[in-house]
């Protein structure tokens, strides 16, 4: 009789470790919820006091500068998700939109070869901050910080030397541009609204890095690399591969929308993005990146963008100083922090 009631927790302890995780506490600790409970509730706030903000036109309104902050907030959360920042995110799409024209106008080229030199632009930036911050091992926020500040120089200077005045213009006029148009800068009309094609990308980006976050080994790399890097290398995980490979990715997103505003607006300036990193960054927190690397995700970067988007112009739409927007975004970016951070204690104490 001792021995079974003896026995008896031992076997409830085991028990407990076997039984099912039920589907509300999985969806408790999905790092997008917050995001999502976060955009139903703006979308409601503005929906309700606005007629303008909840229609198609409206909506279409909205959805565009939420969809290219969306891209790269996506990735700069598959980044975050590997335990770095790149602090030269937003000036490098100056930086790959000035490549467009200047190429294009000022030598003279087709957009399209204008468009494959800014892609090697960005790619080798990409590669040389994750070699840099791997080789080295110091913070990433050093490392890119560097790279801001260097990109930041040389849009500004290059652009005055080449054509004399800090704006690079006239890609309408260049050979291939409407072709380049269709793809980077055309509308469709849904519901009687004209949407940016823009917003299809990202649908698509979002969906991709989902695919592979969850899906590949190398998202599995991901998650390791920025859970634990040490641990990670020690299991075989090639983690400065993974590193590399997800600062060249968040270049890549940069060369996308960087062309995507060369092209909209056939002129850039030598400012163009600055600043903007910090906003990738915010995105991606409110959708449930933490700061610590190892867990987030695309989705919820993706309703951070949107949230931003709703905001931005929601509080035009109703009237208001323009310049609460700010803080509204600090607010939610202290929310999300908060927020993120109960979720993944619930997170460890739903694995013991």
């Amino acid at each position: 009789m001792a021995t079974g009631a003896a026995g008896e927790p031992s076997t409830r302890r085991a028990d407990e470790r076997l039984t099912a995780v039920g589907p509300l506490r999985r969806l408790l600790v999905k790092p997008e919820l917050g995001a999502l409970v976060g955009a139903v509730a703006v979308f409601a706030f503005f929906a309700v006091q606005s007629e303008v903000f909840r229609s198609a036109r409206g909506v279409a309104n909205w959805l565009d500068p939420a969809s290219t902050l969306g891209i790269m907030a996506v990735a700069v959360a598959l980044l975050m998700i590997g335990g770095h920042f790149d602090l030269s995110a937003g000036v490098m799409t100056g930086t790959t939109a000035l490549t467009v024209a200047i190429v294009a106008v000022e030598f003279e080229q087709n957009i399209w070869v204008a468009i494959g030199v800014s892609l090697v632009v960005a790619l080798l930036i990409g590669f040389f901050n994750g070699w840099l911050v791997t080789r080295t091992g110091l913070p990433s926020f050093i490392i890119t910080l560097g790279t801001f500040l260097m990109l930041q120089g040389l849009n500004l200077g290059l652009t005055k030397f080449l054509t004399g005045t800090v704006t690079a213009g006239g890609l309408a006029s260049v050979p291939g541009y409407s072709s380049a148009e269709w793809l980077f800068a055309s509308r469709m009309t849904i519901l009687g609204a004209e949407v940016r094609v823009a917003v299809l990308w990202w649908v698509l980006f979002t969906a991709l890095a989902t695919w592979v976050l969850l899906r590949t080994r190398f998202g599995n790399w991901v998650f390791a690399t920025g859970g634990d890097e040490v641990a990670a290398r020690n299991v075989g995980v090639p983690a400065r591969r993974t590193t590399i490979a997800l600062f060249m990715t968040t270049a890549t997103a940069a060369w996308f929308v960087g062309t995507t505003l060369a092209v909209r607006l056939t002129s850039v300036q030598a400012n163009t993005g600055t600043g903007q990193e910090l906003i990738y960054i915010v995105a991606a927190v409110i959708g449930g990146c933490l700061l610590t690397g190892g867990f987030g995700s695309a989705i919820g970067a993706s309703l951070g963008a949107l949230i931003f988007g709703m905001t931005q112009l929601g509080i035009p739409y109703l009237r208001w100083d323009a310049d609460w927007f700010y803080f509204f975004l600090g607010a939610m970016l202290l929310l999300a922090v908060l927020a993120n951070r109960l979720v993944r204690r619930y997170a460890e104490a739903a694995r013991r």
